[in-house]
């Protein structure tokens, strides 16, 4: 089916028509012309810049879940990612006519062909294709079987033990022995080995261990073969390879980037979209229901970024994700629109889904004595999780028809019936350009969600957006936003905008109640970036943070309870020359002076600290005057975390994956009134001890 395709214009995206993908959300690239176009100049230095804290002020309350995260299937983000199956197209489903991503082994004579199969599926299971192996040849000494590389190949290690699984079956009776191991792509080394059982001719699963040795290699390199020296007709059926997992689930998550995860320390977690709920049809949206259980219960499902999606990610596992990070869930529900412009109408047609997200909320919640609640336990979870927020739908600005208001209200009224508690977040009705496409009139939302993608510049520019928003209604919700500069993963330049930019969050704390960066996740291998531009990069062995990945740390791990009244005056500007338009190049507009700096200041009681976090957006050191008015006494040595880089352009790979991390060291000098200096290219915190 044909679904719009999206392209980026500072914060508008323009529809255009394309076919033959699924993606109904593209890259939405930073154009090079973009940023050739805005041109900068920093003044000379002027007069002192000053801060005021008013201390004697009770200023704003933050929330507990300002800082969270939010998470869809784009980048190879689970599959191929977060979720630690290493096996790709494990249940034979990605192409019915082609057993994509496997192939042939073939040894010494022996020889077999491969093909998907769909006459005989595993009964009572949601596995209707396997691969059949055809060996007519195979004989002791001459392996014939099936190989897997994964996702840019199996991920080696040193004294590490793997759980493989399969179904199988043979045609006819008598037993076919199977050999299953790691060995690198051309066969010739072995790093880990079992027999894998002898196959009749019924549909079994078999499971086995494979350990490697202490004094192997670490390497990608790798594949994992099934092989035997038995002639005959061999069936598979979804054959599945973990590695160790976070907490040894047997389901279960990438330890690596589980760490990074659990490391930011967020509020909440949003899932599981983003475009990945409303999916490119109503019929391919994220269904909850068929990812509950065990994994050959998962039929999987088309992504929205072009690739099919096990499920192995369900429901549950993004609960658990949530319980492991100490973060509270943010359900976005299914509300009746898809990417490709069909929606539900209102009433007795909506009314399914209206019932499929209390279906939803009772499974989260609900105890052992409902029916959700029950399913959950039988799951392996007999404790209701919290949810105190649910999303209904995503991005519905873009539905042509905008039936959103009646469809928020159907569903605004069901879920607040049952869970008056609950706040409930509306997709449209902000005050960006996506959410003001449509209004949501008959009832109040709690909270509105407003989405930003802007490049450096822009987002600098942006920073103090909410200074001047109203301070009554609706709170927001930004539930996506990024500075784009830098791929995969973005470069400092980016993470000093997007520090400007939650500065001016903390500083509105009293409007914004939530945000989360997105995309989180990129697989940085050649064909895993769907989206430019992610916090978190990664290839099969190993991981990095981006300069803004380090950021959100530091504006998360340094957060008070209160946001402190600040003041800055004498800040030095900066002229940005922004691009004409497509549609009258020769028109420039005016430039316009944005800040080089950019402030915020935020107190924990219980710590008896005041976290003053500063950026310095130029390449030029700059030395600010600090009153912290009302201060009783200030420790004259405190704590300083710098984030900086001699270039803008700076960031980290999987090749230097600490290139751009932040610095602590004392701060000294410290006081009710002193003066510091923050280098260039920075986003520095200062801690200070105050009463």
């Amino acid at each position: 089916m044909q679904l719009k395709k999206m392209m980026v214009c500072l914060t508008k995206r323009v529809p255009m028509s394309r076919g033959g993908t699924r993606c109904a959300r593209p890259r939405r690239r930073l154009a090079a012309s973009l940023v050739a176009l805005a041109t900068l100049s920093t003044p000379p230095a002027m007069a002192q810049t000053a801060v005021r804290i008013d201390l004697a002020k009770p200023g704003i309350p933050v929330s507990p879940t300002l800082y969270g995260q939010m998470t869809e299937e784009i980048n190879f983000s689970y599959d191929g990612g977060l979720y630690a199956e290493l096996v790709r197209n494990r249940a034979f489903k990605d192409n019915d006519g082609n057993p994509e991503h496997w192939s042939v082994v073939q040894e010494a004579g022996g020889s077999a062909a491969i093909a998907v199969d769909q006459r005989y599926p595993v009964a009572g299971t949601a596995l209707p294709n396997s691969l059949r192996l055809d060996a007519p040849n195979a004989s002791p000494g001459h392996r014939v079987g099936v190989a897997n590389a994964g996702y840019w190949g199996i991920p080696v290690k040193p004294n590490t033990s793997y759980r493989a699984s399969f179904y199988a079956k043979i045609n006819g009776a008598g037993a076919v022995p199977l050999i299953v191991s790691i060995e690198g792509v051309d066969g010739k080394t072995v790093y880990a080995q079992a027999e894998g059982g002898r196959i009749d001719g019924e549909w079994k699963r078999y499971s086995v261990t494979l350990s490697t040795a202490a004094n192997v290699k670490t390497t990608s390199d790798a594949r994992l073969v099934l092989a035997t020296e038995t002639p005959g007709k061999v069936w598979f059926s979804q054959v599945s390879l973990f590695p160790p997992t976070y907490k040894e689930r047997p389901n279960g998550l990438r330890v690596d980037l589980m760490e990074k995860l659990v490391d930011m320390k967020p509020g909440f977690l949003r899932f599981p979209g983003g475009n990945y709920l409303e999916g490119g049809s109503v019929g391919t949206r994220f269904k909850w229901k068929e990812t509950l259980g065990p994994i050959e219960q998962r039929p999987g499902h088309p992504g929205t970024w072009g690739y099919r999606s096990s499920d192995g990610m369900g429901l549950l596992e993004f609960l658990l994700w949530c319980e492991d990070m100490k973060a509270e869930p943010v359900l976005a529900v299914f509300a009746g629109y898809a990417l490709n412009g069909e929606s539900v109408p209102v009433g007795k047609e909506l009314e399914p889904f209206v019932q499929e997200a209390l279906d939803e909320i009772e499974y989260v919640t609900g105890d052992v004595s409902t029916k959700w609640g029950a399913q959950r336990a039988r799951d392996g979870h007999p404790a209701p999780f919290k949810l105190r927020y649910v999303e209904i739908g995503n991005e519905d600005g873009f539905e042509k028809d905008k039936t959103y208001d009646g469809r928020f209200a159907q569903f605004h009224d069901a879920i607040k019936a049952k869970y008056p508690q609950i706040k409930l977040i509306s997709t449209v009705g902000g005050k960006d350009w996506l959410s003001a496409q449509q209004k949501v009139s008959s009832r109040v939302p709690d909270l509105v969600d407003e989405h930003y993608y802007f490049n450096v510049m822009e987002m600098l520019n942006e920073a103090a957006r909410y200074d001047s928003y109203e301070r009554r209604g609706p709170k927001v919700f930004i539930g996506e936003w990024a500075a784009r500069e830098g791929e995969p993963t973005t470069n400092l330049y980016s993470a000093l905008a997007d520090a400007a930019f939650m500065a001016g969050m903390e500083r509105n704390a009293d409007v914004v109640e939530m945000a989360c960066y997105a995309p989180l996740l990129v697989n940085v291998n050649p064909g895993g970036m769907q989206w430019q531009s992610n916090l978190i990069g990664y290839d099969v062995q190993s991981s990095y943070g981006s300069p803004s990945y380090h950021a959100q740390k530091m504006f998360k791990h340094y957060l008070g309870d209160v946001s402190l009244p600040l003041h800055a005056e004498k800040v030095s500007m900066q002229s940005w020359q922004r691009p004409a338009s497509k549609e009258k190049p020769e028109d420039l507009p005016p430039a316009i002076q944005v800040p080089t700096m950019f402030f915020s200041a935020t107190r924990s009681d219980q710590r008896g600290e005041i976290y003053l976090k500063v950026v310095n957006s130029v390449g030029t050191a700059q030395t600010v005057q600090v009153d912290l008015a009302g201060a009783a006494k200030v420790a004259a040595e405190g704590k300083a975390i710098v984030l900086s880089s001699s270039r803008k352009e700076d960031t980290n790979t999987i090749t230097e994956p600490t290139k751009v991390v932040p610095v602590t060291s004392k701060a000294r000098g410290l006081g009710k009134q002193f003066s510091y200096s923050f280098a260039p290219y920075s986003v520095t915190v200062l801690v200070l001890s105050a009463k």
